[in-house]
């Protein structure tokens, strides 16, 4: 990251959602502050503290890091946030970076949060930058299920980790939908499609990015099992989330598939309606030149009997065959002549 100076800025509560000290599954205390929750660790064994924290900023995530001992480069990540999903192991401390998503039904796009979740021995800190997750919801699911809280930090990693991948469902759903209607209006020949699919295929490209990552963050849990004993029931829940994770990475890789044959068909679409245009253009211009092939010889027929009755007409006194007896039939007969011999070329080259 790169260096900056620290700004003076409020303390580190003013950016607290709620702060949680828990017993056996059971909230026992609200910590007024952070530093009354670091006490409470400390006096009462036993006890697990669940931070929540939403867009701090650098002075107070650097303080609160200061109370719980989290590495710098984790901080500094969260920080900074725009993290691509991952997971990280600091001595005893688990940093783990999630991006929760929802679907936005008005503009048809795909809205991005972002969390930080540190994971210690009697500890969870997390950090949104976003909307989503709510993470509320999942603190009253997780209060409401004492045998569930009462496993310690790694339950409440999973909660989290259930609710990002639940919350992708909405979504696959709006993504859906929304393909199916391009392919309605790619077949309708919609003008403005093209257009919708390149912007659909930029939010499930950023979709994939998010979900993908997934995979990699459940294996790295699922791989440590052993080596830090987790729990039973708690391998069995991660197994099942990194199954609806999996699902999901296939459904938005098969998004990414179907855009890019829609696309390619669109583009086959309009170079048909193009060629049927061009051959449109080319068959009206055919037809043009043929009429004006008919009226141009039609034209050199009539031209013929006017030129000759013309010159017949000027009167001079020494015209040949002015005063001739077969004058008016030998000017008729060859204007007859000269238009027949016209016509019959005309019609020999198609022209009529």
């Amino acid at each position: 990251m790169d260096p900056r100076a620290r700004v003076s800025t409020g303390p580190v509560e003013e950016s607290v959602v709620t702060s949680a000290i828990y017993r056996d599954g059971r909230r026992v205390a609200t910590p007024p502050n952070v530093a009354e929750a670091c006490r409470l660790l400390r006096e009462q064994p036993g006890t697990l503290a669940w931070i929540g924290l939403y867009r701090p900023t650098e002075a107070q995530l650097l303080a609160l890091a200061e109370e719980f001992g989290l590495h710098e480069l984790a901080v500094e990540d969260a920080i900074v946030a725009h993290q691509r999903p991952k997971l990280e192991r600091y001595g005893e401390t688990l940093f783990v970076v999630l991006r929760a998503a929802r679907y936005l039904d008005e503009t048809e796009e795909v809205d991005f949060g972002e969390v930080h979740i540190f994971v210690g021995g009697n500890f969870v800190v997390t950090v949104r930058h976003g909307q989503a997750p709510e993470l509320t919801a999942v603190r009253g699911r997780m209060e409401d299920d004492p045998d569930l809280l009462r496993r310690g930090p790694e339950a409440i990693l999973y909660a989290i980790l259930d609710s990002v991948v639940d919350g992708y469902a909405p979504v696959i759903g709006g993504l859906q939908h929304d393909i199916d209607e391009i392919e309605s209006e790619v077949f309708l020949r919609d003008p403005q499609v093209t257009r919708r699919i390149y912007e659909l295929s930029r939010e499930v490209i950023e979709f994939q990015r998010a979900t993908r990552p997934l995979i990699d963050i459940l294996r790295s849990l699922t791989a440590g099992f052993e080596k830090y004993d987790t729990d039973d029931e708690l391998r069995r829940y991660l197994a099942d989330v990194a199954d609806h994770a999996t699902t999901v990475a296939e459904r938005v890789h098969g998004f990414r598939q179907i855009l890019g044959e829609i696309l390619a068909l669109n583009a086959t679409l309009v170079s048909q309606t193009q060629n049927e245009e061009v051959k449109n253009l080319t068959e009206a211009s055919y037809a043009q030149n043929e009429e004006i092939k008919k009226i141009s010889a039609w034209a050199a027929i009539l031209f013929a009997p006017t030129l000759i009755g013309t010159v017949y007409g000027m009167n001079f006194d020494h015209m040949p065959e002015l005063h001739w007896v077969l004058g008016y039939p030998f000017a008729v007969a060859l204007m007859l002549v000269v238009s027949g011999s016209l016509y019959l070329i005309f019609k020999h080259r198609d022209w009529l």
